[in-house]
């Protein structure tokens, strides 16, 4: 297969062309159950059949210990900055908190990029005083101010890349990075494997690098094959989740120059429309 990244340079919906690309393209969703929301409504609204294949699913650490004492000193007052680098910290800190009776102190806030602070409005009531322009770690660290003597919370992924906690440390801060969740294999969904035996699949979409790896795992547990993914288009949300596909063997097809589910699914459009003409 051949591996032809085509980047869309069009973020938002409208325009005469759209609407087209997609109609009747079945397109796989790998996001965790709780997740799919968006990229479903927005696969629909352009004519696109998703298809349900969770990849991950969320869970939280093993031992919250280290979690809970951190969240304790988050509603103290401890903390200057609480930086967070996915909705799913969000969703996991929401519950801990409610676990353990506790809120929130006021304090300012990072977030990696728009979903993660609305999560973070929606879900714990907190305002966001800094959203990253580029939604990865390093687009974090380039919009930061000053941290040197700071107190940074910076809750995350089992399996983060340590290069934020890294540069902050390097930066002078003082952070306590915590395990908020770990992610597991997900489950349910479409036959997919069936259906790329098939070729029933158009698109696969993955949106984290941990998409990436519990695919292939998914798949080759439920019997699917990789040379069934000839002629698919593989997209993935920015360069992080690129990287991993690539280093998995994996094409890329489509990466969108913003790294959201609207600008992914704008940049899927385009494939298509380039396709068709």
């Amino acid at each position: 297969m051949k591996n032809e990244t085509r980047i869309s340079t069009a973020n938002t919906f409208g325009t005469p062309d759209q609407g087209f690309g997609l109609s009747g393209r079945r397109i796989v969703v790998t996001r965790a159950p709780h997740q799919t929301a968006e990229m479903v409504d927005l696969l629909r609204r352009q004519g696109a059949i998703p298809l349900l294949y969770p990849c991950i699913d969320i869970a939280p650490p093993a031992d919250v210990t280290r979690l809970d004492d951190a969240l304790k000193k988050a509603a103290d007052g401890y903390f200057d900055w609480l930086v967070v680098t996915s909705t799913n910290t969000v969703t996991v800190i929401a519950q801990r908190l409610v676990t353990l009776h506790l809120s929130m102190a006021d304090f300012s806030v990072a977030a990696v990029g728009p979903q993660t602070a609305q999560a973070i409005k929606d879900e714990l009531g907190l305002d966001v005083h800094i959203v990253a322009e580029k939604h990865v770690a390093e687009g974090l660290i380039a919009a930061l101010p000053p941290v040197s003597g700071l107190h940074i919370f910076l809750p995350q992924s089992a399996i983060a890349r340590p290069v934020l906690a890294d540069a902050l440390r390097e930066a002078g801060a003082q952070v306590t990075a915590v395990d908020a969740y770990r992610t597991v294999i997900g489950q349910g969904g479409d036959d997919v494997p069936e259906m790329m035996a098939n070729k029933q699949v158009d698109a696969i979409t993955f949106t984290s690098s941990s998409t990436v790896r519990h695919f292939l795992k998914r798949l080759a547990n439920e019997g699917g094959h990789r040379q069934d993914l000839q002629g698919v288009c593989l997209a993935g949300i920015g360069p992080i989740t690129a990287k991993t596909m690539e280093e998995n063997g994996l094409p890329v097809s489509v990466v969108p120059l913003e790294y959201t589910m609207p600008a992914l699914v704008d940049a899927l459009e385009s494939y298509f429309l380039e396709k068709r003409s």
